[in-house]
């Protein structure tokens, strides 16, 4: 059966609103050939101007698609201009199973007939006077809809916005002015709701984001324990609030207190969802009573259940202070040694320096079957044991390609502890001078955590 030709109407009209009724004549495209065409632009596209609820641009014409079944044409639309003088294209549908069809990407604006007649609906009124308004904003959810009612039922196109309609007029006062104006602000707020409506949604996204990853990040248990606690965490990655770095501390029932750090490789979501499990492992086999090389080893068979491939791998530092606070344990898995901090002898600037790491075992994930010995530390009476993740040491020196590194970071620390800092004070200042450093944020996640006795 051959697809009825939509008929185009064309009345010329100026801005003074003074219009007559003339046809014009129908193209292959159901189009008047008097109007200009522009092809259709994919809704999908973010850079498009033409596409259903956006703005346009200067060189796009706006198109309007009219919905109304007068079999004798009686309802005139006028000759309409945008804001720049230029035609605004018209096309006529007579039910919506027409209209679905020449509703593409490139309609802006919907012009609906509330007297048309809705789908499985003999007659218009009897039921809902809005269905076929219902029907075209469950057809056309991105587009502008102006609804066009009978004199005098403002009622009924109050009732037509209220559903969903950007406004509504009198079908027998159109005017070319009004009605081009109507048009213009009809598809600005679609677009402006649109864009609303989207950043409302991010906005919530965004605030279920947070909660849920300040949730993932730990609480420390220290209750009973004579040591202070500070950490500082930035993620890599823009606008979150968790990277695949991970830490935590407890003190376990026997008066011992312990303390690691990670950092699994890459900066994306799936990083640091393995990063909370792995540190939620290590909480549970802490309290379990595992601890050194057989802690690690388990902990490596959770990385290898739990990872995307086999090239994720995670860095782990690892330390047990024991319940007098004066030695600890260490063990590291590809992690960089943690900083000592003692006052001098003599009462000058403290001494900072790194623990050994010649018995650095490899990172989890990388060797199966691998061993992480546990390395004894003597801290002393008085002291400050900062664990950190390679962030706070790989952001580079001003505008070359040096790096802060190990040496560079022990005199940084060395040089806030002069000042009398500590504590989240310490942390805070180390982290900002590292980022000021680096001439800028930091693209890796930082983690850093201090003890003080």
């Amino acid at each position: 059966m051959p697809v009825p030709i939509p008929r185009q109407r064309a009345i010329p009209a100026v801005e003074s609103g003074q219009a007559h009724a003339v046809s014009a004549p129908s193209g292959p495209s159901g189009e008047g050939a008097a109007l200009s065409s522009t092809p259709a632009t994919p809704a999908d596209n973010p850079g498009s101007t033409s596409s259903a609820g956006a703005g346009t641009g200067a060189g796009t014409n706006l198109t309007v698609l009219l919905i109304e079944d007068d079999p004798a044409g009686s309802l005139s639309v006028p000759e309409l201009l945008d804001s720049s003088g230029k035609p605004i294209r018209v096309r006529t549908a007579r039910n919506l199973t027409e209209a679905g069809r020449l509703l593409t990407d490139d309609v802006h604006c919907i012009l609906l007939d509330l007297a048309l007649r809705a789908p499985g609906n003999g007659d218009a009124g009897k039921d809902d006077e809005l269905a076929v308004l219902k029907h075209v904003l469950r057809l056309a959810p991105r587009h502008a809809v102006l609804a066009l009612t009978a004199s005098g039922d403002a009622e009924r196109g109050a009732e037509a916005v209220r559903v969903g309609a950007q406004d509504y007029l009198f079908r027998d006062e159109l005017d070319g002015r009004l009605l081009s104006r109507a048009i213009r602000y009809a598809v600005e707020r679609k677009r402006s709701d649109r864009a609303e409506r989207r950043l409302t949604e991010s906005k919530l996204r965004a605030q279920e984001n947070a909660r849920l990853e300040r949730g993932l990040l730990p609480t420390p248990l220290l209750e009973g324990s004579s040591l202070r606690f500070a950490a500082r965490y930035r993620p890599g990655r823009s606008r979150a609030l968790l990277g695949g770095d991970f830490y935590d501390t407890v003190r376990t029932p026997d008066g011992t207190v312990h303390a690691m750090i990670g950092d699994v490789c890459g900066h994306g979501p799936d990083e640091a969802a393995l990063g909370v499990e792995l540190r939620i492992a290590w909480r549970a086999l802490t309290f379990a009573g595992l601890c050194g090389d057989q802690l690690l080893s388990t902990l490596q068979r959770v990385l290898e259940h739990e990872r995307e491939s086999d090239e994720i791998f995670a860095t782990l530092c690892t330390v047990d202070i024991a319940p007098d606070g004066r030695s600890a344990g260490l063990c590291l898995a590809g992690h960089p040694a943690p900083l000592l901090a003692r006052p001098s002898a003599a009462g000058g600037t403290p001494v900072a320096e790194l623990l050994p790491y010649d018995n650095n075992g490899p990172a989890l994930g990388l060797l199966p079957n691998a061993r992480w010995p546990r390395t004894q530390i003597e801290l002393g009476g008085s002291w400050g044991l900062m664990l950190y993740t390679d962030g706070l040491i790989e952001g580079h020196v001003g505008t070359g390609r040096e790096r802060l590194g190990q040496d560079g970071m022990v005199a940084l620390i060395r040089r806030l502890l002069d000042q009398g800092l500590g504590g989240e004070e310490l942390l805070q200042a180390a982290v900002s001078e590292v980022r000021d450093l680096n001439g800028g944020e930091l693209t890796d996640d930082v983690a850093v955590l201090l003890l003080n006795r």
